[in-house]
């Protein structure tokens, strides 16, 4: 059969006119025309070129603003069009609505060359940091492998986060660990069930140093299938002027050196001295790209915490860049993306998992089995996703009585103000706050009744 031409196919299509006739190159992208990113050894690929994330974190409005903004055409592409300016190629989202379409959005993100890390909980489907039994649950589930079905047709989806900061420097928060991982499980268990291509599944966690290297660990230990396919962390470590050995990046990587799986850093940026987004220069460098696979700097819009690098007006087109935008912008371009393969390990291996000791609660690797309700959707799917205006999940198990802890959910810096080190501040504990609130109570009544 003889093949049609491109003239030919445009004109039984009504399409052409008078002007000249596109290129191949000039007709619109669609989300599938980027090649998917792998995971292999411990780096990522993009067909046979190593990858390395050069990034931005994005959430306008914060977690408050209970916001999806890959489901807003005109707030997407107003952001896009900064995010192309910058020259990232990957934008972390931390909440998105799954009962919404997204295929314009992720269009443009894929004709701008950008991917997309994604996080699967919200604040109203997620693990409850200090109640995490019955926070995993059939219906938080259920909104979790919708998101993914939301999601895994895009070749620019790069990757999912299981959750982020669920695990912080309070210590009985590490007893939810074992429930994250089996989200991580079930994600990479509902991928493979489902037929769909392995989008590689991981864990955001704070950059805690009593418990740093027993959560990298702990995602990294036991059988091949409940095991992460990355690790990421947020670090904020490196407060500008400093250097790879004055930050203690290089005993990171030497403590991450045979880790077995990509690394990148989640979150990044200090905000102490000012940001001159130097330590880009070490993440692309070869004293780190062995063990590191880039970032996502921390954060592009501006959300009342001393972070961001543009002012939003609302859903409006308007945007003004501060002076971050144009410092980080520099850096990308002053440190582009290394060539070969970056002396990565082509081996992906396990490591041991962590032992029980005062800063790490985990007795073993013992995970606990997916419940019952949820065993249906590896074979049926999810159906639709409840979004962000569903019921939630959290008192959907047998004892769980608190709203969602931070960091379990979404956006991991909503607060105002920071901490040591330019870190974001975290935000409210709701569930502690409660605690604390009936405390109070009952020690007012009891004064009254003496």
């Amino acid at each position: 059969m003889k093949s049609l031409s491109l003239m030919s196919v445009l004109a039984a299509a009504n399409i052409v006119n008078a002007g000249p006739t596109p290129t191949e190159n000039e007709l619109p992208k669609r989300a599938d025309s980027l090649p998917t990113v792998t995971a292999s050894g411990n780096a990522f690929w993009a067909g046979s070129d190593r990858f390395y994330i050069r990034g931005i974190d994005y959430q306008p409005g914060g977690s408050s603003g209970d916001k999806d903004p890959l489901a807003d055409t005109t707030i997407c592409k107003r952001d896009i069009a900064k995010f192309k300016e910058l020259g990232v190629n990957t934008i972390r989202v931390y909440m998105i609505d799954n009962s919404e379409n997204h295929d314009e959005c992720m269009t443009e993100l894929a004709n701008a060359g950008i991917y997309l890390v994604l996080d699967l909980n919200n604040p109203k489907y997620s693990i409850h940091r200090y109640e995490p039994a019955p926070s995993y649950n059939a219906k938080y589930l259920q909104s979790v492998f919708a998101t993914v079905d939301a999601f895994q047709k895009y070749s620019n989806t790069l990757a999912f986060f299981s959750g982020n900061e669920v695990i912080n420097e309070q210590v009985n928060s590490t007893l939810a660990a074992p429930y994250v991982k089996a989200t991580t499980r079930d994600v990479r268990q509902y991928i493979g069930s489902r037929g769909y291509r392995k989008i590689p599944v991981g864990y955001s966690a704070a950059d805690v140093s009593q418990n740093r290297m027993q959560t990298a660990a702990y995602f990294n230990c036991g059988p091949d299938d409940e095991r992460s396919d990355f690790f990421a962390f947020n670090d904020y470590s490196w407060c500008s002027p400093s250097s790879f050995e004055q930050s203690g990046w290089n005993v990171k990587v030497k403590n991450f050196t045979g880790y077995g799986l990509p690394i990148f850093l989640s979150e990044w940026g200090c905000t102490t001295n000012g940001r001159t987004f130097e330590e880009l220069g070490a993440l692309m460098n070869s004293e780190m790209t062995g063990v590191y696979s880039g970032g996502l700097v921390y954060e592009y819009s501006k959300e009342g915490n001393g972070f961001g690098m543009v002012e939003l007006s609302g859903d409006s087109t308007d945007v003004t860049e501060d002076g971050d935008f144009s410092a980080f912008k520099s850096a990308l371009a002053e440190y582009p993306t290394p060539t070969g393969n970056g002396g990565f390990t082509s081996t992906t291996n396990s490591v041991n998992c962590p032992s029980e000791d005062p800063d790490w609660m985990v007795k073993d690797d013992t995970l606990p089995a997916i419940p019952d309700d949820a065993k249906a959707y590896m074979t049926d799917g999810a159906g639709p996703g409840p979004g962000l205006k569903g019921e939630g999940s959290q008192n959907a198990g047998s004892t769980s009585t608190g709203d969602a802890s931070p960091g379990s959910g979404s956006v991991s810096a909503t607060g105002s103000g920071k901490n040591e080190g330019g870190r974001p501040a975290p935000p409210v504990d709701k569930g502690a706050f409660a605690v604390v609130g009936l405390f109070t109570i009952f020690t007012l009544v009891g004064t009254l009744l003496l």
